[in-house]
């Protein structure tokens, strides 16, 4: 009986539909060649792809995606490598898709970054590190909606 309780919680708790995010690569990853290797990681994770675009950032998307950094210290040399060259916006989904991805595209400072993940195999620094995931459910739809109306 226990068991069953516990079973029943479990299944009620685990997610039933999926989730779309996110992820750009910016314009390092696309310079040095590396987006079919990125698509390929997050297809093989499971992640189905649902919209790619190859744009150049304006000014204007750049603040509005990073609006909540624009006012820090780091946003000048930020916008200048964003806007330098194409990003490839991609929207995955799948079942808790934010969490795959960023499982998949490893932390922010690839010195510390899991060797397997994107950023741990291609990201040479910090500041230039390859690809944008987002980091909640929230942000991923203000994020795909800045990309893709």
């Amino acid at each position: 009986m226990m068991i069953h309780f516990f079973l029943h919680k479990i299944i009620a708790s685990m997610p039933t539909e999926e989730e779309q995010t996110l992820v750009f690569v910016k314009p390092d990853g696309v310079k040095r060649g590396l987006v079919g290797k990125i698509i390929n990681q997050f297809e093989e994770k499971g992640l189905k792809l649902q919209k790619l675009e190859m744009r150049t950032m304006t000014s204007e998307l750049a603040d509005k995606h990073y609006e909540e950094h624009v006012n820090k210290s780091f946003y000048p040399s930020l916008k200048e490598f964003i806007m330098s060259g194409p990003v490839v916006a991609l929207v995955l989904q799948g079942l808790n898709a934010v969490k795959a991805v960023r499982s998949v595209v490893g932390k922010t400072d690839s010195s510390i970054a899991d060797p397997g993940s994107i950023r741990g195999k291609y990201s040479l620094s910090k500041s230039e590190n390859i690809v944008h995931a987002s980091d909640s459910t929230e942000s991923a739809k203000r994020e795909i909606s800045n990309f893709f109306n």
